[in-house]
């Protein structure tokens, strides 16, 4: 059972007292994925098989940002 103060990802179990940068797990990586139909925004280590928002079969593109210029990882690219 996790101490009140742990955050833990729902994705690979990672525990840490401190807050994820962006809700991103510094341990499984997860990326900012948008739905191509909707604009929906998820965070995950993968893109969902149906999206949450409009609950259809989409392409999801990767809007991670990866460059300083748009805040470097942990950040969404505004360009895309």
């Amino acid at each position: 059972m996790p101490k009140p103060d742990e955050k833990i990802c729902a994705n690979c179990g990672y525990t840490s007292t401190e807050e994820f940068q962006d809700d991103i797990c510094p341990e499984c990586g997860q990326t900012f994925w948008k739905c191509d139909e909707c604009g929906y925004t998820v965070p995950a280590s993968a893109p969902p098989e149906v999206c949450p928002a409009c609950k259809k079969k989409c392409l999801f593109r990767n809007v991670t940002c990866y460059t300083p210029e748009c805040g470097g990882p942990g950040h969404m690219d505004p360009h895309l």
